[in-house]
């Protein structure tokens, strides 16, 4: 049987774009020999399984997207719109996957949000296990137009980096991302945790730098990720990404107080 709760299915265009984008640039996408991809709790219609797949194309012509929903209907609906490298099948988070195949990326977004804090981690150790060697699980939350998301790469050695994306000529102060934090994290913006932490410097290095919006939003927000590198926060990647209105850290930054992975 499938595992999981039917959700509320929201969806939309371009809802995942931003997810989309940082997945297309992931090592293990570009180095397997089996680049299959799984939309898990893709919602009330089809639309984001065939956007990611019009995406990662672009990188992996062989790409093949399965979506997968815990609602018979949905499933149902959306098969109506499969082509050539994407289809449709019902299952949850055991992601039943066929002729024993494995993924390499599980894109799970906006499903977790739904659980309780305490059923995340069981639900990434399920997913993970559906993963090829090196395969990574996308795991987050975004709002609903996709300009404020959040998410946290998983594999099997655990929780590897949190990023956050988001469109910065909307934003007042970057901690509007605590609205869609990751389940696992979203109860943590407390005082005394890392994730809270995080959030105060980004708001304070974003004020500091409020003087770079006359030149773009982009340049105050890679000045603001470079005061964060300058305060020693594990920061990846370099401007060609910060400009996107991306920030990658290593996962131990913001890693919840008590948190372990076995």
């Amino acid at each position: 049987m499938p595992i999981g709760s039917i959700t509320r299915g929201t969806t939309g265009t371009n809802r995942l774009r931003r997810i989309d984008r940082w997945i297309a640039t992931h090592q293990v996408l570009r180095r397997t020999t089996d680049p299959l991809v799984i939309d898990l709790g893709y919602g009330a219609s089809a639309t984001t399984s065939l956007e990611l797949h019009q995406r990662l194309a672009k990188v992996r012509p062989d790409v093949e997207v399965i979506g997968i929903e815990i609602d018979p209907a949905r499933v149902r609906l959306a098969s109506l719109s499969a082509k050539p490298g994407v289809s449709f099948r019902m299952g949850g988070f055991e992601v039943p996957l066929p002729d024993g195949r494995t993924a390499t990326v599980i894109r799970a977004l906006n499903v977790l949000r739904q659980y309780d804090e305490s059923q995340v981690l069981e639900n990434w150790h399920r997913m993970v296990a559906r993963l090829q060697p090196g395969g990574v699980l996308v795991e987050g939350t975004c709002n609903e137009v996709g300009r404020v998301c959040s998410w946290v790469d998983v594999t099997a050695g655990g929780p590897q980096s949190f990023t956050i994306s988001l469109r910065l000529a909307e934003i007042e102060k970057p901690s509007i991302v605590a609205e869609r934090l990751p389940k696992v994290l979203i109860h943590r913006n407390v005082h005394g945790e890392r994730i809270h932490a995080l959030l105060v410097d980004l708001d304070r290095h974003w004020q500091y730098n409020a003087g770079l919006a006359t030149y773009s939003p982009s340049q105050r927000w890679i000045a603001t990720v470079r005061g964060l590198v300058s305060d020693g926060w594990p920061v990846r990647g370099t401007a060609s990404r910060w400009k996107l209105g991306e920030l990658t850290l290593d996962w131990a930054a913001v890693e919840p107080l008590g948190f372990t992975w076995a």
